[in-house]
C-alpha cells in the first residue's frame, strides 16, 4: 500500500497530509489560486481546500451554512440539502491559536458533471475554520459521490 505523504499547500503556508492514491487536480486542469483540489484516482471523491473572504455577516452555524449554499450555487445544484452542523472543539486543531470558531456541517447536493444532463446527489462534508485575524474562512470539502 502506497505511504500516505505531506503535501505543501499554497505554496507552502502550510500542509496537510494525503491519502494514498491523491491527486493534484492542478496537474490535470487550471485550478484557482484561492484553492488546492485533490482527486482520488480510483473514485470520484475529492477534497477541495479553500481560501475565503470572511463572510463577517454571518456567524456560528450560520456561517457554515451560507459556504455550503453558495457551493451550491457555484456549481448550480439542483437540491442543497443540510443534514447536520457541529462546532468543532478548537483545541483538536493545528491552527487553533488563529481560529476563531470552527464548524463541520454534512449534507447533499444534487448536482450534474461538467457535460452530462443527469443530476446525481453528492454527500458534502465540509470544514468552516474562521481566521478573522487575516480576513479568512478556510474551507475544506470533501465531495463523496455516490
Amino acid at each position: 500500500m502506497e505511504p500516505t505523504r505531506d503535501y505543501p499547500l499554497f505554496g507552502g503556508t502550510f500542509s496537510a497530509t494525503l491519502p494514498p492514491g491523491a491527486i493534484d487536480v492542478s496537474d490535470l486542469r487550471p485550478v484557482p489560486d484561492n484553492q488546492e483540489v485533490f482527486c482520488h484516482r480510483m473514485t470520484d471523491q475529492s477534497l477541495i481546500v479553500e481560501l475565503l473572504e470572511l463572510q463577517a455577516h454571518v456567524q456560528g452555524e450560520e456561517a457554515a451554512r451560507y459556504h455550503f449554499e453558495d457551493v451550491g450555487g457555484v456549481q448550480e445544484a439542483r437540491v442543497v440539502h443540510v443534514e447536520a452542523v457541529q462546532p468543532l472543539l478548537l483545541e483538536n486543531l493545528a491552527l487553533r491559536g488563529c481560529c476563531q470558531e470552527a464548524w463541520i456541517l454534512s449534507g447533499k447536493q444534487q448536482v450534474a458533471k461538467e457535460n452530462q444532463q443527469v443530476a446525481k446527489y453528492v454527500t458534502l462534508h465540509q470544514a468552516l475554520l474562521r481566521l478573522p485575524q487575516y480576513q479568512t474562512d478556510l474551507l475544506l470539502t470533501f465531495n463523496q459521490p455516490p
